[in-house]
């Protein structure tokens, strides 16, 4: 599992496809949206829709590469002859996760420069976005690989990924905006524990199905 995660980042810092597909297509959405709605006559809870949005979509342009990847190349096979389909949703977990992390860690501060959003408590706001990314990652890692094994590479993976993160995506803008207005640990803590068992739900299905979607 560490080689297989040492292997894509490694990869992913040569060639940079992935980041900076997710990076462009943040920028250029951050960019329409200032100049379409302006910063200020959003709300808090718009402010969360849009910081949402703009995660999802740019995510949903980058993720599916490592498996689709190793389908362009043929090294798919290999990997099923190397390792057990466990370790390998593992290894593409923990890197999707990984690249979701970085492209939230780049968006976040773009946004704040230039969409000027309420103050946040810093704790809480790294705690919120934490839990949704791994939602992220746990919805999108086995749908990257039944993308790649219909050959759609891309282009599939937000239809697919939509209606399994529309309950966490939702949630996670009412968090959002609850920590935009300063609210207390109480009003996020809901949240917070809906994301968390939400994702540990959708990682659990995924980790037992994946070896029907990776093998046939």
């Amino acid at each position: 599992m560490r080689a297989l995660v040492w292997k894509d980042l490694l990869e992913e810092f040569r060639a940079r496809y992935a980041i900076n597909t997710l990076l462009m297509f943040a920028l250029t959405t951050l960019v329409m949206v200032s100049f379409a709605v302006g910063i200020d006559t959003l709300t808090p809870k718009l402010h969360g829709a849009l910081l949402w949005i703009i995660i999802f979509f740019a995510a949903m342009s980058g993720l599916a590469r490592p498996f689709v990847k190793e389908e362009e190349r043929g090294s798919a096979h290999a990997l099923r002859l190397s390792a057990a389909p466990e370790l390998i949703f593992a290894g593409k977990f923990f890197f999707n996760l990984l690249l979701a992390g970085a492209l939230t860690a780049l968006i976040w501060p773009l946004y704040y420069m230039m969409m000027a959003p309420p103050p946040v408590r810093p704790g809480l706001f790294l705690l919120l976005l934490l839990a949704g990314i791994f939602c992220l990652a746990a919805a999108t890692t086995i749908l990257a690989a039944i993308v790649a094994r219909a050959g759609g590479e891309n282009t599939l993976l937000p239809i697919l990924s939509f209606p399994l993160l529309l309950p966490a995506l939702v949630m996670a803008i009412n968090g959002t905006a609850a920590v935009m207005n300063q609210g207390s640990w109480d009003e996020v803590k809901q949240v917070l524990l809906f994301l968390t068992s939400y994702g540990a739900v959708l990682l659990t299905a995924s980790l037992l199905l994946f070896g029907y979607a990776w093998n046939d």
